[in-house]
């Protein structure tokens, strides 16, 4: 019987995870096909927000998209085509979703994007009807579109083309393939994963590596999503100071300017974070879709243990077939059966009832043996196919999570670059202090402005520049404004927030009793970026 059955794992896949020799083939069979892609554009270009009756009669809103399509080859007086466009709901997505799922168990099939929000901040609505939410769902939905089009599999399915295509009779078309009918039982997957007994080894380490998947970009979401919410908080909680600072300035007539433009500054930086998170959030997208594409990768493994537990099914029963013919045949009993009581206590079966027994077992070990060959046959395909898919998935995987985690490094560099600082620090008397052993980070001690500070003292102009809070810097600077006359015993505090902006050391004259104050700074009004000064 090891001859009968033998190992089917070894007659379904190779024992190497990343090699296998149906890999080559499958390849040049498949993807030497141009996708849907290539000859037609497929995008989600709006959305609209309707209301109607659902099955149960009852009133309801939802959303459709607007699902437009081009033909790449322009006309034949150069012209671009127009579009054609139909409404699509996302139970429809759904629908065509589920029927390519059935159709091609060999393929990973790109998932939608969530029904409902995940992974929220406070910030974040969680109402599926929301505005910026319905936004990201019709980029998902896009993304789901230009994904299967691309295929090389399934973008040359005649249903999927006819839901870019024809708005009316599309359903029906659908459920008339009895894609529903096919469909496998959970209760029988689920049977089939606690006792198949050989599955593909590669199989088993890619159902692992999908549960590992989505553990890791979900706890990646999750710290994403706290992330944002103390940011969100850190950035939002300055509006307090620039509510407060407006305010103040009312009370002061030698320091109201400069509390103004302290107050601005703060409501400026509170409001930036409201797009730097709204970019992050297309980011968290992209890993919510590869979080999701690790059920697609389980329901092809499951697929393969189903295939290869009705094979195995199949070579038992063939096995008993067999065994029950030899024991007819010898007229012995290997095993305790109730037959084998029944001919001990009342005798053997006439030769005739043997004949036809023996005539009967030999018609059910041929059709056994026409199963087991078809199960085998059903395994293979089902193997190779969904090996070569998956290895392009992979690719794909790699391919975009680089991009996203390196778009969101990137992300994150430039909002530090735009918020980080680097100044003078020193106290500048007989030497320079422009020197780059002076330069210190601001940007480390929370702090995002230059200050200097020009002393005129009976020894000489005496120059202090270290880092400081734009808000702190500000007020010091209207606050000592009526000091900064250039004479004697003069201070004048300057603020900018450009890299280096306080120095090198401007050289100056001695200042007279009859002379004005140094000009350090410009003295036309602060614009956004450029430095603030007391001096006139």
């Amino acid at each position: 019987m090891a001859e009968e059955r033998g190992d089917p794992s070894e007659r379904t896949g190779g024992s190497d995870p990343m090699e296998d020799p149906l890999e080559d083939h499958q390849h040049t069979t498949v993807m030497v096909v141009s996708s849907l892609s290539s000859r037609l554009e497929v995008s989600v270009a709006e959305t609209e927000k309707r209301n109607g009756k659902n099955a149960m009669n009852m009133q309801e809103t939802f959303t459709v998209y607007l699902v437009e399509t081009r033909p790449v080859e322009p006309l034949a007086d150069g012209r671009q085509p127009a579009p054609d466009s139909l409404w699509r709901r996302y139970s429809e997505f759904e629908i065509l979703r589920s029927y390519l799922l059935v159709t091609y168990p060999a393929v990973v099939v790109s998932p939608l994007p969530e029904k409902r929000a995940e992974f929220v901040w406070h910030k974040l609505s969680a109402d599926n009807m929301d505005p910026d939410f319905v936004e990201r769902r019709r980029v998902g939905l896009e993304n789901f579109l230009q994904r299967v089009t691309s295929h090389p599999v399934l973008s040359h399915d005649s249903i999927l083309f006819q839901f870019l295509t024809e708005e009316q009779g599309w359903k029906e078309a659908v459920y008339d393939t009895g894609f529903q009918d096919k469909a496998d039982s959970r209760l029988r997957a689920l049977s089939a994963t606690f006792r198949v007994r050989n599955p593909d080894r590669r199989f088993v380490e890619m159902k692992h590596y999908s549960d590992e998947l989505q553990s890791h970009t979900s706890q990646l979401l999750r710290a994403r999503a706290r992330v944002a919410d103390r940011l969100y908080g850190v950035y939002k909680v300055h509006g307090n100071y620039g509510r407060v600072f407006s305010e103040w300035s009312v009370l002061e007539k030698q320091m109201g300017d400069g509390l103004q433009s302290a107050g601005h500054h703060m409501d400026a930086y509170a409001a930036s974070i409201d797009d730097i998170l709204e970019e992050a959030e297309h980011y968290g997208d992209q890993l919510k879709e590869y979080l999701f594409y690790a059920e697609a990768l389980r329901a092809v493994c499951r697929k393969h243990e189903l295939s290869q537990y009705e094979l195995e099914l199949a070579c038992q029963d063939l096995l008993s077939k067999k065994q029950q013919r030899e024991e007819l045949a010898t007229g012995s009993v290997r095993t305790f059966s109730l037959k084998g009581m029944t001919s001990k206590l009342f005798g053997q079966e006439a030769p005739e009832q043997r004949e036809a027994r023996l005539h009967l077992l030999e018609e059910q070990i041929s059709e056994g043996e026409q199963a087991v060959e078809e199960r085998r046959s059903e395994c293979q395909v089902h193997v190779g196919g969904a090996w070569v898919d998956v290895q392009r998935f992979r690719q794909q995987k790699d391919r975009d999570i680089r991009e996203a985690l390196i778009g969101y490094a990137l992300m994150q560099i430039s909002m530090c670059a735009g918020l980080q600082i680097q100044c003078y620090q020193c106290e500048e008397a007989a030497h320079d202090c422009s020197l780059p052993d002076y330069v210190v980070n601001c940007t480390v001690n929370v702090q995002d402005t230059c200050q200097q500070e020009v002393l005129v003292t009976a020894d000489g102009v005496h120059y202090r520049k270290s880092c400081a809070s734009s808000g702190a810097c500000l007020i010091s600077s209207s606050g000592y404004q009526q000091f900064c006359t250039g004479r004697l015993h003069s201070v004048c505090i300057s603020c900018c927030s450009r890299r280096l902006c306080n120095g090198p050391r401007r050289r100056a004259e001695q200042p007279s009793a009859s002379s004005g104050p140094p000009r350090l700074w410009s003295t036309g009004p602060p614009s956004a970026g450029s430095s603030h000064s007391s001096c006139s």
